[in-house]
């Protein structure tokens, strides 16, 4: 709390005194939490794009500044040097891990990488051509229906088997949708590979051949993962936040966190961003979209540029890039069409004063979609992979809200239908 700080708002000629809150970080927050049962009003903020829903120690964004911080720690310095189970070991226990820790984390989620044997007949149920989202919302929510024994929630060490095993098998779900949707065999994980290296050697080996990880391919997967592991109160976060506040199991949150993370306003936006490099098609065509993009009355918008937070850079987007220039090198881009189109977006976006006037830079969906594209990932995987990575954010941030026994959320509503009114017999009406 702030001391010496109020809030005073006045209602119908009444004053109320509301107390101020102070973060470690950000602006000061109103605390109205009594406001409703002593000034009988709500307060009305569509989207709580002004609300502070809860407290949290995980991670911490500055839109003015450009600046993302997973416990402290600016998401560059991490991208330089760290990996993303390094990250997720951070995410959720608060610290960077010793070599001791480290060590031990890895093995915990490596001999998890497997999934139940039966769980492969739910693959079979889906058409073959289902979106892998639709697949992955189905099988993460039946994991609950195969292991029981880390369901309660009120148990630490059941929570720590849960958070274990969804950063563990998530990699190896997503595999599987993708592998079901082109005919292909599953691949079993293979933990003498890294986190990513397991999940590229699970998206594309084949049993009949040999299938060597290219480390440069690896590093853009690792980076793609650890950029995207936490995103402060973003809407599939929050939705994981709800649903844990009910009591539901783990599973069934992380399953309501992906059906959340589908939507091409949220997860969905790097795939977006691919068709429209796809539909604009060839590199003599941008100034058509560029003009569409110009004009106000076109109702088109450029995907992968700007973002609702950042508004002046996004900083994921300046560590994706470096990824995504040394990903084309090593597979070139003079025979594909979609990506010679991104990079004159790209060149034309950071020097085009309009862009820059309306701070329309390439964000992290921008470089991310290209790098997937590249690495041969049809659009369709792209949600999944940002799933993978966000996963063990959604774990912290649930695992943060059970610890702290907060309330189930139940939002209030500004009402606007009709009022009371008597019932009519069907012949009377």
């Amino acid at each position: 709390m702030c001391a010496d700080k109020v809030a005073k708002l006045s209602v119908n000629g009444k004053s109320y005194d509301l107390p101020m809150m102070s973060p470690v970080l950000g602006p000061d927050v109103v605390d109205i939490r009594k406001l409703y049962d002593e000034a009988d009003v709500f307060t009305y903020d569509p989207g709580f794009t002004s609300t502070a829903a809860c407290k949290s120690a995980i991670t911490y964004i500055d839109g003015d500044k450009g600046e993302l911080l997973y416990r402290g720690y600016p998401i560059e310095q991490l991208a330089a040097q760290s990996t993303h189970l390094e990250v997720c070991y951070l995410l959720l226990y608060g610290e960077l891990p010793t070599k001791v820790q480290m060590d031990d984390f890895k093995t915990r989620i490596t001999r998890h990488t497997m999934v139940h044997e039966q769980m492969h007949y739910f693959f079979r149920g889906f058409r073959r051509d289902s979106h892998p989202m639709a697949t992955m919302v189905g099988v993460v929510g039946a994991m609950s229906a195969f292991y029981h024994d880390s369901l309660d929630i009120n148990d630490p060490w059941q929570r720590e088997v849960a958070a274990m095993r969804m950063i563990a098998k998530l990699p190896t779900i997503a595999a599987m949708a993708y592998k079901y949707s082109v005919g292909q065999p599953f691949v079993y994980p293979k933990n003498s590979l890294s986190y990513a290296g397991n999940f590229l050697h699970m998206c594309f080996a084949v049993p009949t051949e040999d299938y060597v990880v290219n480390p440069v391919l690896e590093k853009a997967m690792d980076r793609i993962m650890m950029l995207h592991a936490d995103h402060e109160q973003n809407a599939s976060t929050s939705t994981v936040r709800l649903a844990g506040s009910s009591g539901a199991n783990p599973f069934a949150c992380i399953a309501a966190g992906i059906a959340c993370l589908w939507g091409p306003a949220h997860g969905g936006a790097n795939q977006a961003c691919l068709e429209m490099l796809r539909e604009i098609g060839t590199v003599d065509r941008i100034p058509e979209y560029i003009a569409k993009a110009k004009d106000k009355n076109s109702g088109f918008r450029l995907m992968g540029f700007g973002h609702r937070v950042y508004k002046n850079f996004d900083p994921r987007a300046t560590v994706m890039k470096e990824s995504a220039d040394e990903v084309l090198e090593l597979l070139g881009i003079h025979n594909n069409p979609t990506l010679q189109v991104a990079k004159e977006l790209e060149r034309i976006a950071l020097s085009d004063d309009y862009f820059i006037s309306k701070r329309l830079y390439p964000n992290v969906d921008f470089y991310s979609g290209i790098i997937l594209d590249a690495m041969g990932f049809p659009t369709s995987m792209f949600t999944p992979i940002f799933a993978i990575s966000r996963t063990v954010g959604w774990i912290s941030q649930w695992k943060e809200m059970i610890t702290e026994n907060g309330k189930i959320g139940r939002p209030r509503q500004l009402y606007i239908g009709p009022k009371k009114r008597d019932y009519i017999d069907l012949p009377n009406r």
